[in-house]
């Protein structure tokens, strides 16, 4: 069912990250209107805003034209939900001082409808205790708050807590707002493997993969953006998790398959964790010194096959298994072969071989590898390849009551 939202659009560098928002909450088919504060206007257009949610940005609350209709209170009460995202320092202030002196904060004083913010800042003003009494105001007055994640600002030497939510994990905040009764994976568990696995060696060194986890991530922000009640089984990443999702961190593959089988049941299981094949004999326990007489022997032993092991399980083998295959040659042909022999339903296969940019990049081309047959999709990012992913195992669920 098409849902109208409001997004004020705070002056803030993640404003870019907006435009994304609009185009989201488009594919889902909902209505987008936009109030552009002065601030946001430094970053992003009014025109980028009204290309892409086919309305005009509202910019002024002194409007002869729109306020002639009391503009800013029929904003605010068509909407079935108002997001703020970026949610600057300034906005969050004004919400909870109760301020109405520009169109953003009297259409958000004039609400009856939920709202929703996405924090946005430095992180030194977001730990500021000014801050923190306005959000605790905010949330004692049910405002519902995504975010903020961790990591670098756009200031230079900057890290911390600030950084606004990602587009999908802001989608699955709005979908879980207005009620997942026609989201296509409501009453679904839905379980994800994503990131590397670290074998140790000694304390200091371990077998591990290039994987950056961001496809495994995104996977499970699209999933509980369908609906999905998420388990996202995570080796060691840098990049924060979905809003939205329980996430088990792990280190080693015997600890992901823990922590896999200790999620089931699941009505579909994504594995795109990228799991060291080997693992040494022995750790040891002391750092591995150089001692003249050459490198040391290192016997290795198989880790255990999560993929084949849940897609072979007699019980509580979720409905949909699907593996992931990196490969460097032969792309769909190992990928066929690692379906059979896996005994998953379905495998997305893609190349990862020097220069393709996969491992750690953000973009992907990657082929579905089902029991019908290939489809080979086009380089789309990784964002893009996970919803178009959730959407087709949505639509392989079975109908009726999950």
């Amino acid at each position: 069912m098409t849902k109208r939202i409001l997004l004020i659009i705070g002056g803030g560098i993640a404003a870019y990250k907006s435009l994304d928002l609009i185009r989201r909450l488009k594919e889902r088919g909902h209505e987008v209107r936009v109030i552009l504060t002065k601030g946001g206007a430094e970053f992003i257009t009014p025109l980028s805003v009204a290309s892409l949610s086919r309305e005009r940005a509202f910019t002024d609350l002194f409007s002869l034209t729109d306020e002639a209709d009391i503009g800013h209170i029929e904003l605010s009460r068509s909407a079935d939900l108002l997001v703020v995202a970026p949610a600057t320092a300034d906005l969050l202030a004004k919400m909870a001082g109760g301020h109405a002196d520009d169109l953003a904060s009297t259409a958000l004083l004039a609400t009856d409808k939920p709202v929703l913010v996405a924090p946005a800042m430095n992180p030194r003003m977001w730990q500021h205790p000014a801050t923190r009494r306005n959000m605790a105001l905010l949330q004692a007055d049910g405002v519902t708050v995504v975010g903020p994640n961790e990591g670098a600002m756009a200031e230079r030497g900057e890290f911390g807590p600030g950084r606004m939510a990602e587009p999908m994990e802001i989608l699955a905040a709005v979908e879980r707002l207005l009620g997942g009764a026609d989201l296509p994976l409501a009453g679904r568990h839905v379980l994800v493997t994503s990131g590397p696995t670290h074998e140790p060696i000694d304390p200091v060194r371990y077998i591990a993969n290039r994987s950056s986890g961001r496809q495994g991530h995104a996977i499970a922000a699209a999933a509980a953006a369908a609906g999905a009640r998420v388990t996202l089984v995570s080796g060691p990443v840098a990049i924060a998790p979905p809003a939205g999702v329980t996430t088990v961190a792990v280190e080693t593959a015997r600890e992901m398959l823990a922590a896999v089988e200790a999620a089931l049941p699941a009505d579909a299981a994504v594995f795109a964790a990228a799991v060291a094949d080997w693992r040494t004999a022995g750790e040891a326990a002391q750092k591995m010194k150089k001692n003249g007489k050459g490198a040391p022997r290192l016997t290795l032993v198989e880790n255990p096959d999560i993929l084949a092991t849940i897609a072979h399980r007699a019980e509580q083998r979720p409905g949909l298994v699907v593996g992931f295959a990196a490969e460097t040659e032969k792309v769909v042909e190992h990928a066929r072969q690692k379906r059979l022999r896996k005994g998953c339903d379905w495998i997305v296969a893609n190349d990862v071989g020097p220069g393709t940019g996969v491992m750690g990049g953000t973009r992907n081309t990657v082929h579905l590898v089902t029991g019908e047959g290939v489809e080979d999709w086009p380089t789309m990012d990784k964002d893009e390849v996970a919803r178009r992913l959730v959407a087709r195992i949505a639509a392989a669920m079975p109908k009726g009551s999950a």
